[in-house]
């Protein structure tokens, strides 16, 4: 039930929103006003250029509610989520995006979810506001792909804006991979989980920083993450060039042997050559990727580090 004792952390991984910033922090204040919860707003700053973390600053000056966290590079987005739930309080925390794509006024409705007794509250994608139709067919596509290719099946639309009780959340801070794809760890946690479906607006102001290859990365860590369908089918593509091999090396020796047929085959040979070097190649791709995973992961070196925790600067200086 509802009560002033609970805690509501709201974690915010940003990057060069300084436009956004200002807006979103004054819709989460009007959203969560009126609840009979206590709630802190933790913003990560994943190593942004512009005006952000003076922004943060100020707004941690004013609010003894915001805590900010700034992180010492770039770091990502997964990090930066990472990151503001291993420092969060609260009996649930929500993630979510700064640039409003990701509602405020929904707040309430995660947390009457939550009050029904859910630990994980996913919020899914039914369209976005001016999104291109290559995004959404690629966005499509790869969710099909992951479910096709994993036994997590990863829900198609399914977004980072979502409620975790704080039993998940002590969980998931026990999942330490460096290839993270939280989408996937949340849907493998387990727990009592629903959803909610939202139309996501257009960003209020600046552009996405998720670029195509941002994207292609994220997929492929996605897939990696939870599939070794990709090694099986280097495999079975392995084997099955093996047999055609022998076949084709059966029809040759009978064509030398028990015909006049046999004549310079240059064309059929190179073309095999370039085939067979092609799909090795790709073979040995796959695993590399697998390879260069187990070498990030066995440096085992920490996810994150931070510049500066401002609110915990704040405090020492009230001391």
């Amino acid at each position: 039930m509802a009560s002033p004792e609970n805690v509501i952390s709201i974690v915010v991984p940003v990057f060069n929103e300084q436009d956004n910033i200002d807006n979103f922090y004054q819709e989460v204040v009007n959203a969560m006003e009126p609840l009979a919860y206590s709630y802190e707003l933790i913003f990560i700053d994943d190593g942004s250029s512009d005006a952000t973390p003076f922004i943060l600053e100020r707004l941690v000056n004013a609010d003894k509610r915001v805590r900010a966290l700034i992180m010492a590079r770039n770091f990502g987005h997964q990090v930066a989520l990472t990151c503001g739930l291993d420092h969060a309080k609260g009996d649930a925390v929500i993630t979510m995006d700064g640039d409003m794509q990701h509602p405020p006024e929904m707040l309430p409705q995660l947390l009457a979810k939550w009050e029904e007794g859910f630990q994980v509250v996913q919020t899914v994608r039914i369209n976005t506001e001016g999104v291109s139709w290559f995004k959404s067919f690629t966005s499509g596509m790869f969710y099909k792909l992951m479910n096709a290719m994993s036994n997590v099946q990863v829900t198609e639309g399914g977004s980072d804006f979502r409620l975790l009780d704080k039993q998940v959340v002590d969980s998931f801070r026990r999942f330490r991979e460096r290839a993270r794809f939280i989408r996937g760890m949340i849907s493998a946690i387990g727990y009592r989980q629903t959803k909610i479906e939202f139309v996501a607006p257009k960003r209020f102001a600046g552009q996405s920083k998720f670029s195509l290859k941002r994207m292609l990365h994220f997929a492929l860590d996605g897939i990696t993450a939870y599939s070794k369908t990709p090694l099986r089918f280097a495999f079975y593509i392995g084997l099955a060039l093996g047999f055609s091999s022998i076949v084709l090396t059966g029809h040759v020796v009978y064509i030398r042997l028990f015909t006049d047929e046999a004549v310079p085959g240059w064309a059929t040979i190179t073309a095999s050559i370039l085939l067979l070097g092609g799909l090795q190649l790709a073979g040995i791709g796959i695993i590399g990727e697998y390879v260069g995973r187990i070498f990030e992961e066995v440096k085992q070196r920490p996810l994150y580090w931070l510049q500066a925790d401002l609110s915990r600067q704040q405090n020492k200086g009230n001391e």
